[in-house]
Parts: structure tokens; sequence; C-alpha cells
């Protein structure tokens, strides 16, 4: 058998996927590490993942008020000191001045409400997702928009060494 033999290529889903959650690993959250990337034409644009302001301490440094209030998933955002993955993604695109018009962002989780709306008024055009993250707003915004969505499921973090290990010829 050869190394060629050996290399398991992944597919675009799986590769951009990967990605997402790899800079979802980048997250100080307490709650959730989600992940973002902004892909157009199999280029990566742009990555975003949950966390404070730049400059701002983590949330493993401070704690987490809507943790220690016991506030339920998806409840009182406005708690939190983090950005949500999808909103850190558009902005360093925006301040690096990269368009995301007409693209696709894969994200570790459904995007919440508020995110939904900054992602089609930054023109996504599709939403490609891992896990699934209840909000009946950002669905019914999504329905009535013209934003193409799918949950696509990431492979295990175990399946993760079958490319790594094709990639080396291990």
């Amino acid at each position: 058998m050869t190394v060629a033999d050996k290399i398991v290529r992944p597919s675009i889903d799986e590769y951009f996927m990967m990605m997402a959650i790899l800079v979802s690993s980048r997250s100080t959250c307490i709650r959730r590490k989600v992940g973002a990337v902004i892909v157009k034409d199999k280029r990566v644009l742009s990555t975003g993942y949950n966390g404070p302001p730049r400059g701002m301490k983590h949330c493993d440094e401070t704690g987490c008020l809507r943790e220690d209030l016991k506030v339920p998933s998806g409840e009182r955002h406005e708690l939190c000191r983090g950005l949500h993955a999808e909103q850190n993604a558009v902005i360093q695109a925006a301040l690096f001045g990269i368009s995301i018009d007409g693209s696709t962002i894969y994200v570790t989780n459904h995007p919440c409400s508020v995110c939904t709306k900054i992602l089609i008024n930054a023109g996504i055009r599709e939403i490609v997702y891992d896990e699934y993250y209840h909000d009946e707003l950002a669905e019914e915004i999504l329905a009535e928009s013209d934003v193409k969505v799918r949950q696509y499921h990431a492979p295990e973090w175990r399946e993760f060494e079958k490319y790594l290990v094709g990639l080396h010829g291990f």
C-alpha cells in the first residue's frame, strides 16, 4: 500500500466544519465553545470564536455572570461579556475590508436570532451548522429570508485522526 492509498481527503463540508471546530477551541467561554468560518468559492474569508472584546479579560478569568445567575441557555444574552462566533467572524471581515456578500458560514452551532439578523444583513447566503441551538425567532427570520440553512454533522474529534494520518502518511 502506498502513502497515496492511505490519504483520506475530506469533503468540502468536512474540511470547513473541522476548521470551525478548530476555531472554537480558541474560545474561553465557560458555557459553550463556538467557532465560525466564512467562506466563498472554497476560500476562507474570515473566522471567529465566542469571547469578550479584544483587550478585555476572558470569561475563564472573570467567571460567567449568566452561569452564576443560572440563566438558561439562550436567554439574557445582554448579561454576557462575550460576542458570538458569528459576530466576531463578521467583525473580522469588516476590520480587514473583506466583503462577505454571497458567502457561506460554517458554524458549530445554529445561530441565535441576533446573529441571524447580522448574517442576513452581511450578505451571507448559506448557513451550515453542526449542533442545533433552539431559537424560535432565528428560525422564523431564516424561514422568511432567502438564506439557505442546513445541518451538517462534523466528524467526531477522534475521526480527525484519519485525516491527519492520511496527510502525514503514517
